[in-house]
C-alpha cells in the first residue's frame, strides 16, 4: 500500500498540475489582451491537457496502483467488484493530497506574474455552478452533467480494462474519453468528474469554491457508483 499511496498521490498531482495548470497559465494568453488570444490554449487545449495527463499517468503508474487518481474512479471500481473496499480510504487520501499539493504549486507559479489575483468566477480553474459556472448554468444542469459524464467515464474505464489484451492500450480510450468529457462540460461546471481535482484547487481559493464543493463530490461519486453497479449487473458476465 505505501507504493500505491505514493503512486496515487503523484498521479493525481500530475493530473491537476497538467489540467488545471493549463487552464490557469495557458488557456488565455497573452494575459493583457485576451481578445486577441493568439497563443492561448482555449477550451480545446485545456481538454486535451486533461486527457494527455491522464493518458501519460496510466502508463507511468498504472502497473503500480491501477492509476485511479480520482475518488470517483475508486468508488466506481469498488462498486463494479474490481477494487477492495479496504483500499478506498488510503487511495482517496492520497488523491486529495496530490490534488492539493498541485493546486498550491499552480498558485505559487501563477502568483509570480505581476497583477495575478484570485479573482473571477473560476480562479485556479475551480468548479462551480450558477455565478461560478463559466456559462452561467444552474445547480440542476451541473448535477445532471457531472453524474452522467462520470457514469460514462467509468463505463469506458471498466470496458477498456476488462481483458488483458485491452489493458495494454487502455490509456488511449480512457484519456480520450476525459478529453471529450471536458469538451462537453467546461462551459457548464468547468468540468470536474473528479472530487480530488475539484478539492485540490478549491481549498486554495476558499469562499464559494468551497461552498459549492459538495456537488463535485456527490455527483461524480453517484455517477461512478451507478456505473459500477450497472456494469457488474449487465456486462460483467461477458468478461473472460
Amino acid at each position: 500500500m505505501p507504493k500505491k499511496f505514493l503512486a496515487e498521490l503523484i498521479g493525481t498531482f500530475w493530473l491537476v498540475l497538467g489540467g488545471c495548470g493549463s487552464a490557469v497559465l495557458a488557456a488565455v494568453f497573452p494575459y493583457d489582451n485576451a481578445a486577441a488570444n493568439p497563443l492561448g490554449l482555449g477550451f480545446l487545449g485545456v481538454s486535451l491537457a486533461f486527457g494527455l495527463t491522464l493518458l501519460t499517468a496510466v502508463y507511468a503508474i498504472g502497473h503500480i496502483s491501477g492509476c485511479h487518481i480520482n475518488p470517483a474512479v475508486s468508488f466506481g471500481l469498488w462498486a463494479g467488484g474490481k477494487f477492495p473496499g479496504s483500499g478506498l480510504l488510503p487511495y482517496i487520501v492520497a488523491q486529495v493530497l496530490g490534488g492539493v499539493i498541485a493546486g498550491g504549486v499552480i498558485l505559487l507559479v501563477a502568483g509570480g506574474r505581476p497583477g495575478f489575483e484570485l479573482a473571477g468566477s473560476n480562479p485556479l480553474a475551480t468548479n462551480g455552478f450558477g455565478a461560478h459556472s463559466p456559462g452561467g448554468y444552474g445547480l440542476l444542469s451541473a448535477l445532471v452533467i457531472e453524474v452522467i459524464l462520470t457514469f460514462i467515464f467509468l463505463l469506458v474505464i471498466l470496458g477498456a480494462t476488462h481483458k488483458q489484451e485491452l489493458s495494454a492500450i487502455a490509456g488511449a480510450p480512457i484519456g480520450l474519453s476525459l478529453t471529450l468529457i471536458h469538451l462537453v462540460s467546461i462551459p457548464v461546471t468547468n468540468t470536474s468528474v473528479n472530487p480530488a481535482r475539484s478539492t485540490g484547487v478549491a481549498l486554495w481559493v476558499g469562499g464559494e469554491a468551497i461552498g459549492q464543493l459538495w456537488l463535485f463530490w456527490v455527483a461524480p461519486i453517484v455517477g461512478a457508483l451507478l456505473a459500477g453497479w450497472f456494469y457488474k449487473a449487465f456486462f460483467a458476465s461477458e468478461e473472460s
